[in-house]
């Protein structure tokens, strides 16, 4: 899995700095519009375009039987129970492309969330670091050391959450910073990347030991420790601004796309 990730991360990353040149909000839109473009091709390949038009013609029948014998309730019955059916028959063609289309998709998402969703800690404003461990916290062993780069001030000693199995660090960062916190802990020396100051940039989140959660967290390789099960870094969420509007970059994403789909599934050959 750190491999999958670290390919797509690395081609992000290069797409990103290619367009460094550009608005901020232009990768986005162009991500988006390659999504569009994306669904319509998988919906091409993985859908039956003549079954979805010989159910729509089906709805649109006991659609057109209901308002005329709207009269007889034995025929508005029967007519709204087949619409029923076809209305599930519908859905169930449009499921299987809709799969196919949703797993790519969602993997994407974990991995633009470190581009579009989090801003750099900012400066002179305190942030939480926390460790969370995969055993109850020993309080009578030494507490993890954490070693913060230049730039970067730990304002208070490690905290211990016993109920969560949790440590916490409270940092200030005072100069604009690329680099990494390291913590020593039981003889192992780990490292997590932070990201401060003004400038927009590659952030990443959570870094996490456990496989399966390294697929919603990929933006680092996973922990390689007995003791410690992840470290995060508490950073502030980001809207981005099109057209002078803010808002999340996913409704931006699903925006964008869903227009795009719509106006070019009939270049694309999909019936919808």
């Amino acid at each position: 899995m750190d491999i999958f990730n670290a390919v797509i991360g690395s081609l992000l990353g290069w797409f990103y700095a290619g367009l460094a040149f550009l608005p901020p909000s232009a990768p986005l839109v162009i991500l988006s519009v390659l999504g569009g473009a994306g669904m319509l091709w998988v919906f091409k390949r993985t859908s039956n375009p003549a079954r979805i038009r010989t159910v729509k013609r089906l709805v649109q029948a006991h659609l057109l039987e209901m308002r005329l014998f709207r009269d007889e309730p034995g025929v508005v019955w029967q007519a709204q129970k087949s619409l029923l059916t076809s209305n599930a028959r519908y859905m169930g063609l449009m499921l299987q492309p809709a799969i196919w289309v949703a797993v790519p998709l969602t993997l994407l998402f974990f991995h633009l969330e470190g581009f579009e969703g989090r801003a750099p800690l900012p400066l002179d404003r305190d942030a939480i670091v926390t460790m969370g461990m995969k055993a109850p916290v020993d309080t009578s062993a030494a507490a993890p050391v954490m070693t913060a780069p230049a730039g970067i001030v730990a304002s208070t000693p490690p905290v211990r959450v016993l109920g969560e199995k949790q440590i916490s660090w409270r940092i200030r960062p005072t100069a604009a910073v690329s680099g990494s916190l390291r913590f020593a802990i039981g003889g192992e020396t780990l490292e997590k990347r932070i990201e401060t100051g003004p400038s927009a940039r590659f952030v990443p989140g959570l870094r996490t030991s456990s496989i399966l959660q390294s697929i919603w967290h990929p933006d680092e390789q996973r922990i390689q420790s007995s003791a410690v099960d992840w470290i995060d870094v508490r950073y502030p969420d980001t809207n981005v601004a099109i057209f002078g509007i803010q808002l999340h970059w996913i409704l931006w994403f699903t925006i964008i796309s869903m227009v795009f789909a719509l106006v070019f599934r009939k270049r694309f050959g999909v019936v919808l």
